[in-house]
């Protein structure tokens, strides 16, 4: 049975693998975590829908993959045997000369050695070659392969009975395919251009005695791919407001301690942005919306994704329907996201539907930024470092708690008239916020 990559959502096209928690030849029961998966919403675990003994993994660690491809191969328990058997037809009479498993004549492959050409026979391809003798030893006997397997040998046109096969019971895999064909392009590249082996080796080692290479992580290449893609796709603008928010600071900080004892999680300027927010995106609805190549989609509901930095990488959990919820539901909510996020926990509902971003690049201690959008939104606001700053006061300096919030916006959904009624009621707001605020 072939085991695809499940369908989570309908914004998630691909996911990564990036861990295998079985192996082929082991043994599953329906609901075993098999593989764990990486989308650009969330890392999760696919379960075995069977019973039964893996036979073939289809895809390799770190291969990004459309959803609905296949990714294993499960004998199951009651299924009859799935592959179809390929009958090999007998060996041309006519063939005088051994021929190696790639079609490169044996006579015309040099030995590595002093005594040699000087052409060059890599580890990989020596391997393809010394196996072409013992596929033919084996004979010309009935062999079985899975449908993935076919297909693959079908579009790369290859025997598949000049392959040797690595798995159970020396079935030919995938990865079996697959070497096959890296070993026949070097081997023919190095017949192509015979070389010193020394050279090559010298030209295969990194010359940076100064530079370190860090391998990507598969939440990495995922950032770097939607980064680009948005970076790419919306042509953006950005501006950058000051909030006066000194009331807030103050609120809050009359707030902090007993909403600790009481909800048990602690109060920040965030909460009061979020709720800011949300009541402004009510008021300016093309700031809720995307690009729909030929027209403007609204968003009825108001869901700020909030961009946490985890271990692994920026995620970005979803509070959904915003602006229902007050200051404190807001508060508790995020602190659950929060912490579910940085522990690896979220669900694929937890980052779904989002339809506007929040960054509190302020808690990194900037105090200007100009964030990305979190594609295929219409914009993505940050709020900065809260300083106190002197300001003139009608005819007199004050000190004042000031933040500044900062939007990158789509110019093709709007324009700057737009986008600045959108943070000027944000501002207003903040601004507004006094002793007297409610926070339930």
């Amino acid at each position: 049975m072939i085991i695809e990559l499940p369908q989570v959502g309908e914004s998630v096209t691909e996911g990564t693998i990036v861990q295998w928690l079985k192996q082929v030849g082991d043994s599953v029961e329906r609901y075993d975590p098999l593989v764990e998966v990486l989308t650009d919403k969330v890392s999760m675990e696919v379960p075995s829908p069977v019973n039964g003994v893996i036979t073939e993994l289809l895809a390799e660690e770190g291969q990004t993959l459309p959803m609905g491809a296949p990714i294993a191969d499960i004998q199951t328990e009651d299924a009859a045997e799935p592959d179809m058997p390929i009958e090999t037809p007998p060996p041309a009479q006519e063939q005088a000369q051994p021929v190696d498993r790639i079609g490169v004549l044996l006579k015309d492959v040099a030995p590595v050695g002093p005594t040699g050409s000087g052409n060059v026979v890599i580890p990989a391809a020596q391997d393809a070659i010394a196996s072409a003798s013992d596929s033919q030893v084996r004979g010309r006997r009935r062999r079985r392969y899975s449908p993935a397997v076919q297909r693959l040998a079908a579009e790369r046109g290859i025997d598949l009975e000049q392959v040797a096969g690595t798995g159970i019971n020396g079935r030919v895999t995938r990865k079996d395919v697959l070497a096959y064909v890296e070993a026949q392009a070097e081997v023919l590249a190095v017949q192509a251009s015979p070389v010193d082996a020394k050279t090559t080796a010298a030209a295969m080692r990194s010359d940076g005695e100064d530079e370190e290479r860090l391998p990507l992580s598969p939440v990495r290449r995922m950032i770097a791919a939607n980064m680009k893609r948005s970076a790419s796709e919306i042509p953006t603008a950005w501006s950058i407001t000051e909030v006066d928010v000194s009331g807030l600071v103050r609120r809050r900080g009359a707030l902090k301690d007993e909403f600790m004892q009481r909800e048990g999680v602690n109060l920040t300027y965030l909460h009061f942005v979020v709720k800011a927010v949300a009541e402004s995106l009510r008021d300016n609805p093309l700031l809720n919306s995307s690009w729909g190549e030929d027209a403007i989609i609204l968003k009825r509901r108001i869901n700020i994704g909030i961009a946490v930095a985890a271990p692994d990488g920026l995620v970005v959990p979803v509070l959904r329907d915003a602006d229902a919820l007050s200051v404190a539901g807001i508060a508790v909510r995020t602190a659950d996201l929060t912490a579910r996020a940085r522990q690896g926990k979220l669900a694929v509902e937890d980052m779904q539907f989002g339809t506007f971003t929040l960054n509190n690049t302020g808690a990194l201690g900037s105090i200007a930024s100009q964030p990305i959008i979190n594609h295929p939104q219409a914009a993505i606001l940050t709020t900065e470092a809260v300083v106190k700053r002197p300001v003139v006061i009608g005819d007199a300096i004050g000190i004042r708690s000031l933040m500044n919030i900062c939007l990158t916006f789509d110019h093709r959904i709007m324009d700057g008239a737009e986008a600045s009624s959108f943070t000027n009621a944000v501002k207003r707001r903040l601004e507004a916020i006094s002793d007297e605020t409610g926070i339930y």
